[in-house]
């Protein structure tokens, strides 16, 4: 795998990590349910805009039912899955469920038979997943106080997310990433922003601070309009099993982020899970992969291009 995709997906999941500690302060002042439905009702056009300068060409009727479907997993029900989730449980709990991605992208991809996961690679993602546990301490994973339903929202969440990333892969034969991920935020956007209009509604804009405005930018432009091209872009260069592979990359991010902006303490328990992580990484990345699908004409590499060029 190319340096420059390894490259992207650090930056992801760097952009993923400062999303987690921005939200929680975000979230104090603003309910989460406006707050996704600025977040995709302000990306989408602005994606569908960059996509279509770029490249000048709707997606046809076929191509719009398979981005409604990306739609709907990756930024509907994995949005609101994960807002109602956590309402109903703990942030501890959120946290050590959100590692079950890698399992369930593997999972589907097999299902689905869009990828033959070798076995090395099965346990690099394993090797991987174990270090996200050992930094977010599953001994603390709680039952109680009703958090049942909560847990199973996020874990549907989690697995919403995976399939979203695995679908993306056949799509991304036919159209270029930029278009895949801006189609697929306009469809799902729609729902989005229909369950969330009463909380918007009652927004006053003219009221938010200047720190409430930066938060908000990094939100939509850093955390979605940026990362989610890139990502699919590492898709499209990789395979999806890899891509979810590096989402246990987050917690040490967070926990780095908190360390320099927070003034948290990073021990030996936190050095370990980096360790692990690394480690299930490097071999889920020089592990051999099949997949049932040849790359598109426009990811040939012997004419490669930047992921800025959506290409």
């Amino acid at each position: 795998m190319p340096a420059r995709v390894h490259l992207v997906l650090l930056l992801v999941q760097l952009i993923f990590s400062g999303f987690h500690v921005t939200a929680k302060s975000l979230l104090r002042q603003l309910h989460p349910l406006a707050v996704a439905g600025l977040r995709v009702g302000v990306a989408a056009p602005v994606l569908l805009l960059i996509a279509s300068l770029a490249h000048r060409r709707l997606p046809g009727p076929r191509d719009q039912l398979r981005l409604a479907l990306l739609g709907l997993f990756g930024v509907f029900a994995n949005q609101l899955l994960f807002i109602v989730g956590l309402q109903h449980t703990t942030a501890i709990n959120t946290g050590i469920l959100m590692p079950s991605i890698p399992a369930f992208a593997v999972l589907v991809a097999l299902v689905l038979r869009i990828e033959r996961v070798s076995l090395a690679r099965l346990s690099g993602v394993m090797l991987s997943m174990s270090g996200a546990l050992v930094l977010l301490r599953p001994h603390r994973f709680s039952l109680q106080g009703g958090t049942v339903l909560g847990n199973l929202l996020v874990l549907a969440n989690c697995l919403s997310y995976a399939i979203f990333l695995v679908l993306q892969r056949p799509v991304l034969r036919r159209l270029p990433p930029l278009t895949v991920i801006a189609w697929a935020f306009f469809w799902g956007g729609i729902g989005l922003v229909a369950v969330s209009w009463s909380q918007l509604a009652r927004l006053q804009l003219d009221q938010l601070s200047p720190r409430l405005w930066w938060q908000l930018a990094y939100v939509v432009l850093a955390a979605a309009v940026l990362v989610y091209p890139l990502n699919t872009w590492a898709i499209g260069r990789s395979s999806p099993v890899v891509v979810a592979a590096y989402t246990t990359l987050q917690p040490p991010g967070t926990a780095l982020l908190a360390a320099l902006l927070l003034g948290e303490r990073i021990g030996w328990i936190e050095v370990l899970g980096f360790v692990l992580i690394a480690g299930g990484l490097w071999v889920v990345s020089r592990a051999g992969t099949r997949t049932t699908l040849e790359p598109p004409d426009y990811l040939n590499r012997a004419n490669p291009r930047s992921p800025c060029s959506d290409g």
